[in-house]
């Protein structure tokens, strides 16, 4: 199959029902919000895509997307490469009981006006949330990874207290 760039929004009924397939790519410079968490460019994302319709009917978009960011490590503060990989499996739903009756399996997405879903927003809300929430290289690899600071010190506390149910371990064993 042939790599190709991903369209920016598809009907998805219209796919499923053709069985579409898409391999390909979304361009990092596309993915606006992604670029601005990066400290550096995002790369493509490479995005394998399946359109179709299970054994109870239900309309689906499975795949996956997977790319490199260039993060700041929040413990030695460089630059490091991450790659970031997420499946997902979407159903367009229109209404709260759609949503309801979704199976576990699925996730629910919104369809626009016209009933196309935007993919290349839909990829990169998937590649935000799969981001690390503290970047860090692997100890290993980290200037400071041997280095940690401690600041401050736990008190240990300051006298044990009775336990309030000794009274009644008292009446037990009578």
């Amino acid at each position: 199959m042939q790599t190709v760039k991903i369209p920016v929004s598809i009907d998805p009924i219209r796919a499923a029902s053709s069985g579409l397939r898409y391999e390909g790519y979304v361009p990092g410079k596309q993915l606006k919000r992604l670029s601005e968490l990066c400290t550096g460019d995002c790369s493509d994302v490479v995005v394998s895509l399946e359109c179709g319709v299970d054994l109870q009917g239900i309309v689906y978009l499975r795949g996956k997307a997977v790319t490199e960011l260039t993060l700041l490590c929040q413990r030695c503060m460089t630059q490091y490469t991450t790659e970031v990989t997420v499946d997902f499996c979407f159903s367009p739903c229109r209404t709260e009981a759609e949503i309801d009756e979704l199976p576990d399996a699925y996730d629910p997405i919104e369809c626009n006006e016209i009933g196309e879903i935007r993919l290349h927003q839909l990829i990169e809300d998937e590649l935000i949330v799969a981001m690390p929430i503290i970047p860090m290289h692997e100890d290993t690899d980290c200037n400071l990874g041997s280095k940690d600071i401690v600041v401050g010190e736990i008190e240990p506390a300051h006298e044990e207290r009775p336990n309030p149910f000794a009274v009644l371990e008292k009446l037990k064993s009578k």
